[in-house]
């Protein structure tokens, strides 16, 4: 059993470093005048995350030799898990994928909308993939949190003389594949991690193994000419490292979330980030708070604080309610 501490130290430690990721990639982006190839920083994070993984199970096997045996066994002479763990990669690619084709054919604010609905779909995966209960009121604050990290996110649409040529039955389809993926695939990991006693980091280098190879075919199918013409660490300061590296930490700390609590707290957790980081581009980069971020980190918040609420203090009021009752009948 894992203490509460604990699940609450990984969930404080996930958002903090997902915030700070976010402000830093948003510095990079704005400060760097020679632009990063943003596909080699991922794959590049997947290196990392493997190198950190196995860092780490060294440590826990305690010793040269179980460290070469474990992965000899569970690693290189476990093929199907390493099928089965590439899959999550392979969705998260198409996701990746769904969700840009979806951009150019949605508007902008449209896209902010339905492209929340991950989070619900997430929740409903939990419930159909685990076998799992939401009460009325975690539902209710999963919708909130929807609507909160919609309304954070929000930016509205700017007029532009430019005609873009869309498809919304195509953007409404892409999308709705984006969310099924993101749903699918986090709790697809959740179920891969819980339905054993295999080490979580034998897990993740079996993930981090499979994403390589997928975020390496990627960059160079999307930025394969500029990468052999300008080298594949081309626009690469010590700030974009910085934010690899978070990048890399995030990632270890989600899926220790992921194993410790599940998918739908993932996605609280992310919010709350989401939240920090526009707060810290206020003082950072001048951002202003609009009334639509305010109330949306308000909605954010509410619904925190009522998916937090224990479940058996509902129950035992029923029962009690139930108990008067009887008692009543029977007088």
């Amino acid at each position: 059993n894992v203490s509460l501490l604990f699940k609450l130290y990984c969930l404080t430690v996930m958002t903090l470093v997902a915030a700070a990721y976010t402000v830093a990639l948003r510095y990079t982006r704005t400060a760097d005048k020679d632009l990063y190839f943003s596909t080699t920083a991922v794959c590049i994070t997947e290196v990392i995350k493997l190198l950190l993984s196995a860092g780490l199970l060294a440590k826990e096997t305690g010793s040269v030799g179980r460290f070469k045996a474990s992965v000899s066994e569970n690693v290189l002479g476990s093929p199907k898990d390493l099928v089965k763990l590439s899959v999550p990669s392979l969705v998260y690619a198409v996701q990746n994928n769904m969700a840009f084709l979806a951009l150019s054919n949605l508007d902008a604010a449209v896209y902010q909308v339905t492209y929340q609905l991950k989070i619900p779909c997430t929740a409903l995966c939990t419930v159909l993939m685990l076998n799992r209960t939401l009460s009325k009121l975690q539902w209710f604050s999963v919708f909130m949190l929807c609507g909160g990290v919609t309304l954070v996110q929000w930016k509205p649409a700017q007029a532009t003389k430019v005609v873009v040529e869309q498809n919304p039955l195509l953007g409404f389809g892409a999308i709705a594949v984006a969310v099924l993926c993101s749903g699918f695939a986090g709790v697809y990991f959740e179920k891969v991690l819980k339905s054993s006693d295999t080490s979580l980091w034998v897990r993740n280098i079996q993930m981090y193994l499979s994403g390589i190879v997928v975020t390496l075919v990627g960059a160079y199918l999307s930025d394969g000419a500029e990468i052999k013409e300008k080298g594949f660490f081309y626009g690469y300061t010590y700030y974009v490292w910085f934010v690899i590296f978070l990048a890399s930490v995030g990632g270890l700390y989600t899926s220790i979330v992921v194993k410790y609590t599940d998918n739908i707290m993932k996605g609280f957790s992310a919010a709350a980030a989401i939240v920090l980081s526009t707060i810290a581009s206020v003082v950072l980069f001048g951002l202003q708070i609009t009334s639509t971020f305010a109330l949306g980190a308000l909605l954010v918040c509410v619904s925190i604080y009522l998916y937090g609420l224990p479940r058996q203090e509902t129950t035992s009021i029923q029962q009690g309610e139930t108990t008067s009752k009887e008692r009543l009948i029977g007088v």
